[in-house]
């Protein structure tokens, strides 16, 4: 099983950021697509982005449009996610998680990380 452990989480007030990293442990991740996932409390899991081997990434979710990036830099075999301008409502825990991208689509997801917790709040 592959191993994906995730960090960077933790209080931010309304309007500031964090930079979310994915790390892969005991293997390479230059051959994987990797996924971003979240899931607020009382609230299913929900897709953020995919990004791809090669550095191609599926559509955000439309709420983090704009404000998150996904990014991979393979030569420290770690997947991020800068999120900016963050609102309350993105409070959740941030999961990563090999994925297939099909069609442009993030699916299949596997391998999860253990999450991180992002608390937006004043």
């Amino acid at each position: 099983q592959l191993q994906l452990v995730e960090s960077g989480g933790g209080l931010v007030q309304p309007g500031g950021s964090l930079r979310l990293s994915c790390a892969a442990s005991g293997f390479t991740l230059d051959y994987y697509n990797i996924g971003w996932f979240r899931q607020a409390p009382g609230k299913e899991r929900e897709g953020v982005s995919c990004i791809s081997r090669s550095g191609g990434k599926t559509p955000y979710l439309d709420s983090v449009k704009g404000r998150f990036t996904i990014s991979r830099d393979n030569g420290k075999n770690t997947v991020y996610l800068q999120m900016n301008s963050l609102k309350p409502e993105d409070t959740a825990i941030y999961y990563c998680a090999v994925v297939n991208i099909k069609r442009g689509q993030c699916i299949a997801p596997s391998d999860w990380g253990q999450g991180t917790q992002v608390t937006v709040s004043s």
